[in-house]
């Protein structure tokens, strides 16, 4: 139960961060957004309440215990499993990968940040089964992102002061 709980007030703490520290410091509002367009922050907020909804969603299911436990399988688990410990050194290091995220758009640019970025999330994850198809998605995932960004919403991301890959 507290495991849940604490999922779920994890991920809403990190969308409230995101929220109400990252999207007003990174995200420009323009003095004058004419009536039919929507701002510019508008995603980025809608998609940071609906993460809030579903982290607290998640911890009231884990609270009133509404949340679908798998049946055990002695041969499938690991020896001891993910305990509390675990699972809030696993947050902390995601915060940590945001951070550097954040830290590395501005040098490298934001697809190859976003590579690395999803690389760990990937890895935190707990994928190890799958490592050819984990870099493919962490590859591809970001290129595919931006490349419609570009072409399709004619948004362009951050190139990088160091590095940056032409056309994307």
């Amino acid at each position: 139960m507290w495991t849940g709980i604490l999922r779920g007030l994890s991920v809403s703490a990190f969308f409230a961060i995101v929220l109400f520290v990252l999207i007003p410091v990174h995200v420009p509002r323009p003095a004058f957004i004419p009536g039919f367009a929507p701002p510019p922050d508008m995603w980025p907020r809608t998609i940071s309440i609906v993460g809030i909804l579903l982290g607290l969603i998640v911890a009231v299911m884990a609270w009133t215990s509404r949340v679908a436990r798998p049946v055990p399988d002695p041969e499938k688990q690991a020896a001891g499993g993910a305990g509390p410990a675990i699972l809030l050194g696993r947050f902390a290091i995601s915060l940590v990968a945001f951070a550097a995220f954040i830290l590395l758009v501005p040098l490298i640019g934001f697809v190859l940040s976003a590579i690395l970025l999803t690389a760990a999330a990937i890895v935190l994850a707990g994928e190890r089964r799958r490592l050819v198809w984990a870099i493919v998605v962490a590859v591809i995932l970001p290129i595919c992102l931006s490349l419609f960004f570009n072409s399709a919403l004619g948004t362009q991301f951050p190139k990088g002061q160091y590095l940056s890959l032409p056309g994307l």
